[in-house]
């Protein structure tokens, strides 16, 4: 369990939250919204909090009191604002994965039972087609992007003007009313299909319980400027990337797509970031391309040596131009979601960036550990944040074990699955599904999910994530699938195969091949050498090419046996 490091602020809830950093940081800038090349729009958390309060009387002037209501659209300050209108005062929120297809987007309006719908433009075709389906209990729609009420569907901006005039006329009920930080406020789908999806309960004291965790351990103030990346409706960025922001008086801005964060960082000199190892990788081979354009790769490499083991601001000092590119001013990223390359995560510290993981699942809203400035070890995902415990249960010979955690953070419960919720949560004790090891000073490994480890006949463990890590580092791989394979003649004998996406212009480039036949034999010799650097038990045997992409989830984590049936569907 982490040490607090930092004086952080009690809140009791997210209203709570408002009122108090209303006062402290009311004229510090909350948004930068840019409107045209070098043209921007600040809105003040004064501004913002003005909003919320105008926005929710007019959400309980429509008699949305107490009702659950959805959001749906891309990473922008008016789904902020709708959120917190929401669930300070109104009702419930129910955040929606903005890239679900429409039938699936209609069954989980159906299943949350949600009385209206905040959307933007680019998601109008299926929300308003779904406003006449019979099964749900949809009344009002409302658009982030219109300017006036129009047939039928109301303006969130108008509906701001509509509170404010309530509010100047006496209307107080939202911002009066009082807020039960243990019942349920939020709902949460988790990824998987929509019948198959379950649905997590939060209320206002696992959010804010995990927002004061994340303040006492990690170095951000009002003076920061986040960047907003991940898609807003998934909790690691509902938490860190939004509310956490606000939590601390910070800025935040909005990233124009995976293709500019580079330049977004540097436009918005941006300090702090939430995101996925994988773009943390992207990132990582701009920078090197960039000095490989510069002719300074190899004194680079020199100085890394060199000042390793120097204080991270001498680092900063003397990798001045690395950091000018990400804009000069970045002082922590924070990698989620999934598992970060321990040489990636090295080399952002050897230039002087201090790159820490974290883990969380939407049950435990999210963060249950992370590193720190002071508090880290390549390769872990950190010790606990203050107020959660961990520990490891049914562990093997090798000290690896089921994680466990309990805490104020985890969930209430599955809405309305009592089985799915006695499954994970024992004593008080949510069991995660994940595998790990944990060090003698309280460090956490993540080995892998228990679901998908491979059980060899000899009884050694085939972690998945582990091998696919290995083979995503060819060059020319997209993503892979590790599986395992039964032999015929032996059931019980499992040989390890893998699934590679690839891409051929790079595969041709690189390895000088055209053929398929050449293309299999290339990235199959590479396969060979990952085999020489690993024990023969974990040896891939067969290997398998396509360049269409794997099945996964909206939040891009790999659908394991829907993969499986695919390979299986193929060889029949």
């Amino acid at each position: 369990m982490s040490k607090i490091l930092y004086d952080y602020l009690k809140i009791r809830d997210l209203k709570d939250m408002l009122n108090k950093t209303r006062k402290l940081y009311g004229q510090r800038p909350a948004y930068k919204i840019r409107i045209e090349k070098g043209k921007y729009q600040i809105f003040t958390h004064e501004e913002v909090r003005e909003m919320v309060d105008s926005l929710g009387t007019a959400l309980i002037d429509l008699g949305l009191k107490g009702k659950r209501i959805a959001i749906i659209g891309e990473n922008r300050y008016e789904w902020e604002i709708a959120y917190l209108s929401i669930v300070c005062g109104t009702g419930i929120v129910v955040p929606l994965d903005k890239s679900l297809p429409e039938k699936e987007l209609e069954s989980l309006v159906e299943r949350s039972e949600v009385e209206a719908i905040f959307y933007t433009q680019k998601n109008a075709n299926s929300v308003e087609k779904i406003k006449f389906n019979e099964n749900n209990k949809l009344k009002h729609l409302i658009c982030m992007d219109f300017e006036n009420h129009s047939k039928g569907i109301y303006s969130q901006k108008e509906l701001i003007e509509k509170g404010k005039k309530l509010i100047k006329d006496g209307h107080r009920e939202f911002m009066d009313a009082k807020i039960d930080p243990e019942v349920m406020n939020m709902m949460l789908f988790t990824s998987g299909t929509t019948s198959k999806s379950k649905v997590v309960k939060l209320s206002h004291k696992n959010i804010c319980s995990n927002l004061m965790d994340i303040g006492s351990v990690l170095d951000v103030t009002s003076q920061d400027t986040f960047l907003s990346v991940l898609p807003i409706h998934h909790v690691f960025e509902c938490t860190v990337g939004f509310l956490f922001a606000l939590y601390n008086g910070a800025q935040i801005v909005f990233c124009d797509g995976l293709r500019h964060i580079v330049e977004n960082l540097k436009e918005y000199e941006v300090s702090v970031m939430a995101c996925v190892p994988a773009i943390y990788e992207r990132i990582f081979m701009m920078i090197r391309k960039n000095i490989e354009k510069q002719g300074k790769l190899e004194l680079t490499l020199k100085h890394e040596e060199k000042y390793k083991n120097f204080p991270m601001k001498d680092k900063k000092k003397v990798f001045k131009e690395i950091h000018d590119i990400l804009g000069g001013r970045v002082k922590l990223f924070i990698s989620g979601a999934a598992s970060l390359d321990p040489k990636i995560e090295k080399k952002y510290r050897l230039l002087g960036i201090n790159l820490v993981q974290g883990y969380g699942l939407t049950e435990t809203s999210p963060i249950v550990a992370i590193g720190t400035n002071k508090y880290y070890r390549t390769g872990s995902i950190g010790k606990t944040v203050p107020s959660v415990e961990a520990q490891l249960v049914n562990e093997n010979e090798e000290g690896v074990g089921e994680l466990i955690v309990k805490g104020p953070n985890v969930m209430m419960g599955y809405y309305e699955d009592e089985k799915a919720t006695n499954a994970v949560i024992k004593n008080g004790w949510f069991y995660t599904g994940d595998l790990a090891k944990i060090d003698e000073e309280g460090y956490i490994y993540i080995c892998g999910r228990k679901k998908s480890v491979i059980v060899l006949k000899n009884g050694k463990n085939i972690f998945p994530e582990e091998m696919e890590n290995l083979v995503n580092k060819i060059e020319g791989v997209n993503e892979s699938f590790i599986f395992g394979k039964q032999l015929s003649e032996d059931k019980e004998n499992i040989k390890i195969n893998v699934e590679i996406v690839f891409d051929r212009k790079t595969v041709e480039d690189v390895y000088k091949v055209k053929t398929d036949a050449e293309i299999y034999e290339a990235i199959s010799s590479k396969i060979k050498e990952i085999n020489k650097t690993i024990p023969k038990y974990k040896a891939i045997r067969g290997l398998i090419l396509t360049e269409k992409p794997l099945i996964k989830t909206t939040t891009n984590k790999i659908k394991r046996q829907d993969n499986l049936n695919a390979i299986e569907k193929l060889k029949n």
